[in-house]
């Protein structure tokens, strides 16, 4: 009985992941930079350490990114008309999005400098 219901969260939270890809343009802009790094990462031979963070900093964007999409379908459950909190509410997850990709990008230049 554990089992399946560890099985069915598993696959809510697959599920999750794939509208999140299949749906959110930005998901796909998330991913496509991934790719591009984990190849850029290759290239320049990261050690193990440097790998770690680089897991870390992707993920934490990934992350955000999902949890602004579940922010903006549970704002747009609860209300269909203009409000300034729901507004707030969206614009405060996007903001999280932002911080992450930037605090990634400062990441970037400390890993990948050096190997330039």
């Amino acid at each position: 009985m554990k089992m399946r219901r560890l099985r069915r969260s598993f696959s809510c939270a697959i599920a999750g992941l794939v509208y999140c890809i299949k749906s959110e343009k930005n998901m796909k802009i998330h991913i496509l930079a991934t790719i591009l790094v984990v190849i850029a990462a290759l290239v320049a031979g990261l050690n193990s350490i440097e790998w770690g963070l680089l897991i870390l900093t992707v993920f934490m964007v990934l992350v955000a990114e999902t949890v602004n999409t579940a922010v903006e379908k549970t704002v747009d459950l609860v209300t269909t008309e203009y409000h300034p909190l729901a507004k707030l509410a969206k614009n405060l997850a996007a903001g999280a999005v932002l911080l992450a990709t930037i605090g990634s990008l400062a990441m970037a230049v400390i890993i990948f400098g050096p190997h330039i």
